[in-house]
């Protein structure tokens, strides 16, 4: 992370707000993109945006939740977990419809600007209730934010290897959509 030495540790709970913060920048530089019209940019912005959402779902639903959960007596934070998963599935499938999306989607900077409002929704949530019942829980943050920035790591490399190689995204899958209309006009 930006400034940190190796020996340094982060709460999990700042690193978690750190990527909140992150993706609300980039929700804001598309906002200030959007009315400008150029597809390329938007296309890139929607799909880091969704990387970001996408690896940090992952790195709290597989250490931070189930680590809170322990933490937290059952009727303390059940409720804030439960609630969250299902966030996250909704989050997951917005993030689905914009990958597979046109930029050119009448509905596209709408399903956009619904992605951030959720997103909002979600973090004002878990920053409000359930961080503040972790922070009080006596989790070891320190170890927990160790945890969430190597598996982070690991899933934003695999990301950027996907990327890359074509592998997956939504220019691979309109291509491919591109290529069999051309094969069914033969």
């Amino acid at each position: 992370m930006f400034g940190m030495t190796s020996t340094d540790s982060t709460s999990a709970i700042e690193l978690l707000k750190q990527d909140h913060g992150e993706v609300d920048s980039m929700f804001k530089q598309y906002e200030d993109l959007k009315d400008d019209g150029d597809a390329a940019a938007k296309e890139s912005l929607v799909e880091k945006i969704c990387d970001a959402l996408t690896v940090h779902a992952q790195i709290e639903e597989e250490i931070f939740y189930p680590a809170a959960r322990r933490a937290l007596h059952e009727e303390e934070g059940k409720e804030l977990l439960d609630e969250a998963a299902v966030e996250h599935q909704t989050l997951k499938d917005l993030v689905g419809r914009l990958e597979s999306a046109p930029t050119d989607d009448p509905l596209y900077d709408a399903g956009v600007k619904v992605l951030s409002e959720y997103v909002k929704h979600h973090v004002r949530e878990e920053e409000n209730e359930l961080f503040p019942k972790v922070k009080s829980s006596g989790l070891d943050l320190a170890d927990l934010g160790s945890k969430l920035e190597a598996r982070k790591s690991q899933l934003a490399g695999r990301a950027r290897r996907t990327s890359r190689n074509g592998s997956g995204g939504r220019r691979n899958r309109r291509e491919s959509a591109s290529a069999d209309d051309k094969r069914t006009s033969h």
